[in-house]
């Protein structure tokens, strides 16, 4: 147990002098397992988790999403999803804000970033709520906030690689998100209600769309649709795996932006540049995560952890509620990725035997990571808009997240209440 500790309080000192945290986790994992097993049992045991990791077939899924991704941002499918939810939705107040929540929902089922999602929607949106006399706080609220569905609205790459490293079926994960998704932009539609009741010059009323606007905008999403049936009905269906899933996204992504007349030879090797260094980045930080894990699952840390809460804990529900508020706390101050590599190993164990589902506790993670990356002072969905956004302080920025953050507390408590939300579509699924 003192050993685990050590090594946790290790990377996080690693970490806050700005080593890498791919490097950081290599390096307490190697050590940590050198003095506890030997160095070249060390050795052996991280040569070998490299030379998997990066020969694992499923973790092909992580490239093909990402490639899917950014295909999609470049085919200019987020301005139509966005003039979609504002031909329904515009003309109530704070209806813009809405349509940007409702857009970037359909943006994040054929994305799975959620960085990406707020650049692109920062983009969209943006421009279209300030010239309808939108403040500022609301709108990049909004903004923020409906990013962050790009990470759990399948695909999501936070999803594969909680699944990677639980061993979970990542269909079901990918399933088991969209219900859920839908909660989340009901709940931050009504914080949009809130913040307008309170003050009605936060978000004018736009122009109303006659019906048949309404219909030619749908219309204009049918690729959009077709993408996400195509690759999470197939998944559903049983006809493909994740990973074939993955592939049949991506090719089907290459050949919108293709057809649109938005790719040429620059274009299409910046997006495969820039998919590259996003998959070296994940794949660096995974095989960091996995070295660490060997380390941590060598301790008694895992063992003691969940016998100690089996036997004090005094319902099984308040451990899953505990473990959240430390998620909350560590959204704070941390990245996504780095909260989720760093907790699974030691609050996994504990979920399982606890008798918990793990694809349940999967999109509890997800969602509550949602929330740290617009919490302050790290949010890094904040820092983004920000930085296409120069005229916008974070103050402002930071003023309005807390509407959304409620909202996204009271969707958290909605899924640890009823977790048949996130686990019937999954349990439909075709074996």
């Amino acid at each position: 147990m003192t050993s685990a500790l050590l090594g946790f309080l290790a990377v996080f000192a690693l970490a806050f002098l700005r080593i890498p945290l791919a490097v950081a986790m290599s390096v307490v994992g190697l050590v940590g397992l050198g003095v506890l097993r030997g160095w070249q049992p060390a050795y052996a045991s991280t040569s070998q988790v490299i030379f998997e990791t990066g020969f694992h077939y499923v973790l092909s899924v992580i490239p093909l999403f990402v490639l899917m991704g950014n295909f999609v941002a470049r085919a200019g499918m987020a301005k139509e999803l966005f003039t979609a939810a504002n031909a329904f939705v515009g003309h109530f107040r704070g209806g813009l804000a809405m349509a940007s929540i409702i857009a970037s929902g359909g943006f994040g089922s054929i994305c799975g970033s959620s960085i990406a999602t707020a650049a692109t929607m920062t983009r969209v949106a943006y421009p279209e709520m300030k010239a309808h006399g939108y403040k500022s706080t609301l709108a990049t609220g909004a903004i923020a906030f409906g990013g962050t569905l790009g990470i759990l609205i399948p695909p999501s790459t936070v999803l594969v690689i909680y699944g990677i490293i639980t061993e979970t079926d990542i269909g079901k994960l990918f399933v088991a998100g969209i219900l859920p998704g839908i909660v989340a932009i009901v709940c931050l539609c009504l914080a949009v209600v809130f913040v307008t009741w309170r003050d009605p010059s936060a978000g004018p009323p736009a122009e109303r769309f006659a019906w048949r606007e309404r219909l030619l905008a749908i219309r204009g999403i049918w690729g959009v649709a077709l993408l996400f049936a195509l690759v999470i009905g197939g998944i559903y269906g049983g006809v493909f795996t994740a990973t074939e899933g993955a592939g049949v996204g991506a090719a089907g992504a290459f050949l919108f932006a293709l057809l649109r007349g938005t790719l040429s030879p620059r274009v299409l090797l910046d997006i495969l540049i820039e998919s590259t260094r996003t998959t070296a980045m994940l794949f660096m930080i995974l095989i960091g995560a996995m070295i660490f894990t060997n380390f941590i699952n060598f301790t008694s840390m895992p063992a003691e952890l969940r016998d100690y809460v089996l036997q004090f804990s005094p319902t099984p529900l308040m451990v899953i509620v505990m473990m959240m508020v430390i998620y909350l706390i560590l959204g704070m101050v941390m990245e996504e990725l780095a909260i989720v590599l760093l907790t699974i190993p030691v609050f996994f164990p504990i979920v399982t035997g606890l008798g918990f589902d793990p694809v349940w506790f999967g999109i509890l993670i997800v969602t509550v990571v949602e929330i740290g990356m617009i919490s302050p002072p790290v949010g890094l969905n904040l820092f983004v808009i920000n930085s296409l956004l120069p005229s916008v302080n974070l103050g402002t920025l930071y003023r309005g997240i807390w509407p959304f953050v409620a909202a996204d507390v009271v969707r958290l408590a909605i899924l640890i209440a009823f977790p048949i939300i996130a686990l019937w579509l999954p349990g439909l699924m075709a074996r």
